[in-house]
């Protein structure tokens, strides 16, 4: 256990524009601090290029010379203890009842080309940037992450080349060691019932959740894979609930590691179906560059353990300014009242930590 890794060390990093991540795995008490010292990070040209690689990643919705995929070399790595004294829940933004203007004009683009049987689903997600408070700490919000919400994956990293995000996620991309991994389809948002896990759910949403299991059952089946499936059951991640499977399976061999992630990303949870043709769509109809939201973040060892997260509830930290990013799957059944309530309700996840 190293302790020497402590919350003005960590913001100071983010000033000097040194490059560093630090994450916390669902359930663990500790967190695990990264930092590169020698040298610039990689840049990658294409997800495939992760085949063999050891790091910490950084990989983007749409990889572009601004956001490019980034591989942290673990010059040191260490294991960390959570402060005590740290409050579990920051104040709450109020609530925004009523769709904006804009995110209505976009949901109506979307649930049209879905209307018209384009698509079987599309995601359609939207950004807040707010004022940056002074006195604003990134690793407190980490900290205070870390206590809100137990069963989410954490992390928080700064790269001169990607700028500082973090982020708290519930979505496994990929996980595992040697021949033994783990991929999940999660989809379909209700909040909490009573602070309970909802006993039902609506035909639409289990549809949403299904699209995705069978995008990955496919992708799976095209590499040869035969995997142990369980679900779909409800999971809890901060004030939310979801649907989610569980996919496990072995590999011959992880050395095509990345191809398997390009296969992958970006999952009908964060982009739609068809896959490619969704993605296109998103890139021009969406209005604005998602960045690293959507993304996947997470240590890649495929030998030791890889922990491969998609980027949802997130935050870019900014010197001036914090942008929040949320987003929901839609079908061409969707109602633009409960889309708009399921963004707001998850960005209140990165709010509570603000």
């Amino acid at each position: 256990m190293n302790m020497a890794v402590n919350e003005p060390e960590i913001d100071a990093l983010i000033r000097q524009d040194r490059t560093f991540a630090v994450y916390r795995l669902p359930n663990e008490k500790c967190f695990h601090f990264i930092r590169q010292t020698t040298g610039a990070v990689r840049i990658l040209p294409a997800i495939e290029s992760l085949n063999e690689q050891n790091g910490f990643v950084i990989a983007p919705f749409r990889v572009s010379e601004t956001c490019p995929i980034v591989l942290i070399k673990p010059d040191e790595e260490s294991v960390c203890e959570i402060p005590d004294g740290i409050a579990a829940s920051g104040k709450n933004k109020n609530v925004q009842e009523e769709p904006s203007k804009v995110y209505q004009s976009k949901f109506n683009t979307f649930t049209q080309a879905l209307a018209d049987k384009s698509f079987e689903k599309l995601v359609l997600s939207r950004c807040l940037t707010i004022p940056r408070k002074s006195g604003f700490s990134p690793a407190t919000a980490f900290y205070r992450a870390c206590k809100q919400y137990i069963s989410s994956y954490i992390y928080l990293f700064h790269t001169p080349q990607t700028g500082t995000w973090i982020g708290s996620t519930p979505e496994i991309l990929l996980s595992g060691k040697k021949n033994h991994w783990h991929t999940v389809a999660l989809a379909s948002t209700q909040p909490l019932r009573d602070g309970r896990l909802p006993e039902t759910w609506d035909e639409e949403k289990r549809k949403e959740q299904q699209l995705v299991t069978d995008f990955i059952q496919n992708i799976l089946s095209s590499f040869g894979i035969c995997p142990e499936e369980k679900g779909a059951y409800t999971v809890q991640a901060g004030e939310l609930a979801h649907l989610r499977t569980d996919f496990r399976f072995s590999l011959s061999g992880n050395q095509t590691l990345g191809e398997l992630l390009n296969a992958l990303h970006p999952t009908p949870a964060v982009c739609g179906l068809p896959k490619e043709k969704a993605f296109q769509f998103i890139i021009d109809n969406e209005g604005y560059d998602r960045r690293y939201y959507s993304g996947f973040i997470g240590r890649l060892h495929p030998e030791e353990q890889t922990d491969l997260y998609v980027n949802l509830r997130c935050m870019q930290i900014e010197d001036n300014c914090l942008t929040l990013y949320a987003g929901g799957g839609l079908l061409a059944s969707s109602d633009l009242q409960e889309e708009w309530m399921e963004t707001e309700d998850k960005l209140q996840t990165i709010w509570r930590i603000i």
